[in-house]
């Protein structure tokens, strides 16, 4: 991470003996720190084997096992803090032995699901404490039911393995979800997650039902159990604040047998300006069953002399057939000029895979792949939410933002919103970003070197908080929203040891609004001593300062 003074990864023996000589890991003169977490973990667990699964640094598998699922390579230097084990569970109960484990032995836990975490907490830390990782993956079993329309969902999932899944069972039922199909339900879900199903049935955290989760005292609770408010906040009040959930129970949701999708691309010079400008304000307004994004990205010219353009792509799902589609798009936005030979009829399952980018053809069961199609880069993303058109003279703003040479791989991706989200109340769920929100935009700079002065690093991260100081007047105010599941460490973070209520309201109230009062009392009663906790946790009352 940016801010990290951490100089070293791989410890020597008797440099982790000083860093952990506070806690009981160190006592023993003959066994090492990370002996005693492993007997702690088979003496709590009361299965042997789960030695098996215990990974430090030592061990060969270990880089293997924290770098495969990483998707953002600016966490995954030779100088970023790594944690001092891995434990790769199996079972529930082996996940309970984790945190007593952690919490007797004074080690920080982060939960990791499929490695998307746009700033990597859920595998490092700027804290200077020693963490392990808890890694999910394992924890991946779904079961549908097509009957009741439901299913359990293991933590440690990818949305693609349930897209998959529930496709096997039912050509007529889906579930709203992302696009990105190695995305892990356990930090989507959490965030509130999202997709192309949005206008119609709302947030994946809108479809939960159930869920079954080891709390900060070990203990498993489900819905009943855990209660109305710690059940309210893991639905879209971000991860690693309230404990790990296990598994989730998802309602599904009806889809057509037959949907179609098309994506339209317009240059500059094709009319993009003003296609994108009419966009914003009947996107929201189209039937909830029309979902129509927009990414913008730098191509090259083919039809001007100038080296480089500007592309806007209409990207869309629509529940139903193509001559439907076509009396909506036609109507109410003729100016795209949308036409049949755009449109491409197929199945929902497979229309995951076109927004996944997949190549049309592509057979089902690779929505079980855990590593990304696209190739893996080093990136920062930021969020905003518009409630008003941006005009014609901002838009300009960001098309010279984009031909700027840093953007040669940036995209903004604006997602539509109106339709479900508009009847669904900002305090229904921790959640806030409802009704009166045109579109949200995620920014995303990517780039694919990174040199040891981390001058690469320092050229894309200033362009893309430029472009964001530029739209600031443009977008949501007071607060300016942000979507938590796009993490964003600059708009605060808590210090170790001292974090404060008024410090983390800082980015607290633009992730969550008004519900960050209710998060934080929900903490104060669950894990009052801040055991669930990274640089943007919501923190409880009792470590206020």
């Amino acid at each position: 991470m940016q801010t990290s003074s951490t100089a070293s990864i791989f410890l020597s023996l008797s440099s982790l003996l000083l860093l952990f000589s506070s806690n009981s890991w160190a006592k023993s003169p003959h066994t090492t720190h990370h002996d005693h977490f492993r007997r702690c973990l088979i003496r709590f667990s009361k299965n042997s084997s789960f030695s098996d699964d215990v990974f430090t640094p030592e061990n060969p598998s270990f880089l293997p096992i924290l770098q495969f699922p990483i998707q953002n390579l600016r966490f995954n230097r030779t100088n970023t803090p790594r944690p001092r084990i891995i434990v790769t569970p199996r079972q529930e109960s082996e996940v309970q032995a984790v945190v007593h484990c952690a919490k007797k032995h004074g080690i920080q836990l982060r939960a990791r699901g499929g490695g998307h975490d746009y700033e990597g907490l859920s595998y490092t830390t700027d804290f200077e404490n020693p963490f392990l990782v808890l890694d999910l993956a394992q924890l991946r079993s779904i079961t549908v039911d097509a009957e009741a329309k439901t299913a359990w969902v293991g933590a440690g999932s990818t949305i693609g393995e349930v897209y998959y899944h529930v496709s096997e069972k039912s050509k007529k039922l889906g579930f709203p979800a992302g696009v990105c199909p190695t995305v892990g339900v356990g930090g989507h879900f959490t965030g509130g997650g999202y997709g192309v199903l949005l206008r119609k049935y709302g947030l994946s955290a809108d479809n939960i039902i159930d869920a079954r989760l080891v709390d900060a005292k070990g203990r498993i609770l489900d819905r009943k159990a855990m209660g109305k408010n710690l059940f309210w906040a893991i639905r879209g009040g971000g991860g690693n604040s309230f404990g790990v959930v296990l598994a989730w129970k998802i309602r599904l949701v009806d889809v057509p047998e037959t949907v179609t999708v098309f994506t339209i691309n317009k240059t500059l010079d094709q009319n993009a300006p003003a296609l994108v400008h009419k966009w914003q304000s009947i996107a929201h307004k189209f039937p909830k069953d029309l979902f129509i994004r927009l990414i913008l990205k730098r191509v090259n010219s083919t039809t001007t002399k100038t080296h480089h353009t500007v592309q806007a792509s209409f990207n869309s799902l629509y529940l139903g057939r193509t001559n439907r589609l076509l009396h909506i798009v036609q109507k109410r936005f003729p100016e795209l000029g949308l036409t049949k030979k755009d449109c491409k009829e197929m199945t929902w399952v497979e229309s995951c895979l076109y927004f996944g980018g997949f190549p049309i053809g592509t057979p089902t069961n690779a929505l079980q792949r855990r590593v990304q199609l696209s190739k893996v880069r080093y990136f920062k993303a930021k969020s905003d939410y518009v409630k008003k058109p941006i005009p014609m003279e901002g838009l300009k703003g960001i098309w010279e933002f984009l031909l700027q040479d840093e953007a040669d791989l940036a995209e903004l991706i604006l997602n539509p919103y109106g339709g479900r989200m508009d009847e669904i109340s900002e305090s229904s769920l921790p959640f806030p970003h409802r009704h009166g929100n045109l579109f949200k935009i995620q920014y995303l700079a990517y780039w694919n070197h990174d040199d040891s002065k981390a001058s690469e690093t320092e050229r894309h991260i200033n362009w893309i908080r430029k472009l964001y100081a530029y739209t600031a007047s443009y977008v949501s105010k007071n607060p300016r929203e942000a979507y938590v599941n796009y993490r964003d460490l600059d708009l605060g973070i808590n210090e170790e040891g001292n974090t404060s209520y008024a410090q983390a309201r800082k980015w607290g109230i633009r992730y969550f609004k008004n519900n960050f009062d209710r998060l934080v009392s929900v903490k104060t009663k669950v894990d009052p001593t801040n055991f669930f906790r990274n640089e943007q946790s919501v923190p409880p009352l009792a470590h206020s300062s």
